[in-house]
């Protein structure tokens, strides 16, 4: 696979595929990590002379989110200077296109206002007007590359192509992680999304939601926390649960304040918020012998600070051990990052292109780049 080494980018135009996709709070694009990691490659392609043209999205037609990229532009220029552009494929960004100077970047608007992004070929409007004026495609958006959108795989079939230096680390960090004696750390807010990672070879501790919908199907009942969890009981297979440790202790909330139950006092009346000191201990355990550590999601409710005990403990055994350790997920990327643990080899800023590429289903985006 090609990387930004392969190509002499002076006086090209090339096409970046990129991922900005922001929280959007109150009409307002909130800054993410994912700004400064795509400027790595900007920077560099600037410094190599190309005339860069950034290709983005965010959020989805007729959803909430889904608004142009202006004010995200404008959070990029805190790290790399760049010129927004009202427009994808009409006169004014083929006019922009055509106008670039070395070391230029101009960002187009939001790419999925176009019905061709949903078309994955390579003969629609979007990539035939784009591909005629550009010389080179680098996609950058790891994050994005289990679609098969027109960003993605349609430009790599008609243009030279290359990946930048933001996919390329985060290929190969994750590549570690499908090593027989990786250990994988599974929580936070969404189970359904660890269903993919659960087979007999991988060593997996439970956690967050997912470690007391692990404990549910084998038969405990919580008392509220059932209730809570009733939409998604049923998610997880006993079956599925050969290798997975679970929690033997939670906390629970009274009057405001942690109070720690083990699984002989449930069923309770009040919800669980976070794993217990017991199970702490244990996962430490299993991380202080383990070579490689991938963590995705909290351990608990993170935003109130007595529940986040149990995310605070295993990232410091993380950060503290020797092992090659990965975490992954917007929520334990920011945990980590206010909880000041620095010593992380990796951090993800993917979601379900990490899970499936960690799974070992082919990414269609990675695909069209060999």
């Amino acid at each position: 696979m090609n990387t930004l080494n392969d190509f002499n980018f002076k006086n090209k135009k090339v096409l970046v595929r990129i991922d900005l996709n922001s929280d959007y709070v109150n009409k307002k694009i909130i800054l993410n990590q994912r700004y400064k990691a795509s400027s790595i490659t900007i920077k560099e392609l600037k410094k190599k002379k190309a005339k860069i043209i950034l290709l983005a999205h965010q959020g989805r037609p007729k959803q909430r989110d889904f608004t142009s990229l202006e004010q995200h532009c404008k959070l990029l220029n805190k790290f790399v200077k760049v010129k927004f552009i009202d427009d994808i494929i009409g006169e004014k960004a083929i006019e922009a296109i055509n106008n670039l100077k070395n070391g230029d970047v101009i960002l187009l608007d939001n790419i999925r206002k176009l019905k061709d992004e949903f078309k994955g070929n390579f003969s629609n409007k979007f990539v035939r007007t784009l591909s005629k004026i550009t010389d080179i495609y680098v996609n950058d958006a790891f994050s994005v590359s289990h679609r098969k959108q027109a960003s993605v795989v349609g430009f790599p079939k008609v243009m030279k192509h290359c990946i930048g230096r933001t996919m390329e680390k985060e290929l190969r960090y994750l590549s570690k992680l499908r090593l027989r004696n990786a250990l994988f750390i599974l929580g936070g807010a969404k189970p359904e999304d660890n269903i993919e990672l659960l087979n007999n070879r991988r060593r997996i501790l439970s956690c967050g939601l997912f470690g007391q919908l692990c404990r549910i199907s084998t038969g405990v009942n919580f008392g509220a926390q059932n209730k809570f969890l009733k939409k998604k009981i049923g998610i997880v297979k006993k079956n599925k649960l050969k290798n997975v440790e679970m929690p033997m202790d939670f906390a629970v909330r009274v009057n405001g304040k942690r109070k720690e139950l083990l699984l002989s006092d449930f069923p309770s009346k009040y919800e669980i918020f976070d794993i217990g000191e017991i199970t702490i201990k244990r996962y430490k355990e299993e991380i202080k012998k383990a070579e490689v550590v991938f963590m995705k999601g909290p351990a608990g409710e993170c935003a109130m600070k007595p529940f986040c005990k149990g995310t605070r403990e295993i990232l410091k055994a993380i950060s503290r051990g020797k092992c090659f350790s990965i975490i992954g997920g917007g929520h334990l990327s920011d945990a980590a990052a206010k909880l000041g643990i620095r010593k992380i080899d990796h951090i993800s800023l993917s979601g379900g292109a990490l899970l499936e590429f960690v799974a070992g289903k082919k990414l269609p985006g990675v695909e069209a780049l060999k």
